[in-house]
């Protein structure tokens, strides 16, 4: 069983429900067997970007930013750890990228799990392993590949 622990910390009021949220952490996590939880936080530009400081030292909000929790030996947990989603830039990025809101809040969501499960973009070839098996779980929930000049989902 997946559990999904929701924070809403942002005004903005067009985001995800919680059932939504769970579908698409359950089809990226279909094939693990073990228990898992995650925390979603929901924020404002502000609060994203003082995380994106804090943490990746660039400036201003960014979509999304994945924690993995690492439990120390000889502690265990079911955590995979914290995804940070920056609501009012989703909205903005799937409207300059002519993408469907919702459609938009999967991929960044299925993206932000990959990470937690150790999965990055750094180099070419992890990118290209990344990207595929995101259009592969994207489709899974009848979603067009994201990456796609001029998306017409």
């Amino acid at each position: 069983m997946n559990y999904l622990d929701i924070q809403l910390a942002t005004s903005y009021a067009d985001y995800p429900t919680e059932q939504q949220f769970q579908l698409w952490v359950d089809t990226v996590l279909q094939e693990d067997d073990q228990d898992s939880e995650i925390v979603i936080r929901l924020v404002d530009n502000q609060e994203s970007a003082e995380l994106n400081q804090q943490y990746r030292h660039k400036q201003g909000p960014t979509n999304i930013l994945s924690f993995p929790f690492e439990a120390p030996d000889g502690f265990d947990s079911d955590l995979l750890g914290d995804l940070v989603i920056c609501a009012p830039l989703i909205a903005l990025e799937a409207q300059q990228q002519n993408k469907q809101l919702f459609d938009h809040w999967a991929h960044i969501t299925i993206h932000g799990v990959l990470h937690l499960l150790g999965y990055d973009h750094i180099d070419d070839a992890e990118a290209e392993e990344m990207e595929a098996l995101e259009i592969k779980i994207l489709s899974r929930l009848n979603i067009n590949n994201p990456y796609l000049e001029e998306s017409t989902q």
